[in-house]
């Protein structure tokens, strides 16, 4: 709507307003996270998503639309680290992998990623497959997430094939599926969280099976 004079009025923008939305998705992410790993997403409902992070049930839809929303930004947001629109591979932590100048170091800095991310993100991982057998929203969650696994594991071998060849016999496709089954936050899950072994030897270990796997010689 314009004004006498044809002008649009200014839209009012809150500061404090913004700030507190952001806190309470923020409040509803952490609980819906929680909720999801704790209980499973089908046994997990937007009403008790809302006690549990403190507001009303209509405050969560108005901010996310449906729970299976709502489990994609607890997902992304597990994998980023927080809220901003900031690509996974454009993070500062993702780095090294971009500035490492040996392959060795390139898949020695993807597995600190891998360690990084799992250790958010390998129990959400982990209720999404149980509810992709239930819910065929979060089948097809499961499925984009595989997909963006494997785009991931494709980024990292095409910068190793920058710096050097391949192991004998392996060829670009075989290589990134080989990457793939590795960057799985499974394997934290199991090595880690069920077996108790210490994340720096968890890193060694995945760090040497992907240079076994991927270069000349198992270097």
């Amino acid at each position: 709507m314009s004004d006498v004079n044809g002008r649009k009025p200014r839209r009012y923008r809150s500061p404090a307003r913004e700030e507190g939305a952001r806190r309470t998705r923020r409040a509803i992410t952490a609980a819906a996270g929680r909720l999801f790993v704790e209980r499973g997403y089908v046994g997990t409902s937007l009403a008790d998503i809302a006690i549990a992070a403190g507001v009303a049930r209509p405050t969560v839809f108005a901010a996310f639309g449906s729970k299976p929303a709502l489990l994609r930004e607890v997902l992304d947001q597990a994998l980023a680290g927080d809220d901003a629109p900031v690509p996974v591979a454009q993070r500062p932590w993702f780095e090294p992998v971009w500035d490492a100048a040996t392959q060795e170091a390139v898949l020695d800095a993807y597995a600190d990623v891998c360690v990084v991310i799992a250790r958010r993100a390998a129990r959400l991982f982990e209720a999404v497959r149980r509810g992709a057998d239930d819910a065929p929203e979060v089948a097809d969650l499961w499925t984009t997430l595989q997909g963006n696994r494997r785009a991931g594991a494709a980024m990292v071998v095409q910068h190793v094939r920058t710096l050097g060849e391949l192991a004998p016999g392996l060829d670009e496709e075989a290589a990134i599926d080989v990457l793939w089954v590795f960057n799985d936050p499974a394997h934290y899950a199991a090595l880690v969280l069920q077996r108790g072994w210490a994340e720096p030897v968890f890193r060694r270990w995945l760090a040497h099976r992907m240079r076994e796997a991927l270069l000349a010689a198992g270097r």
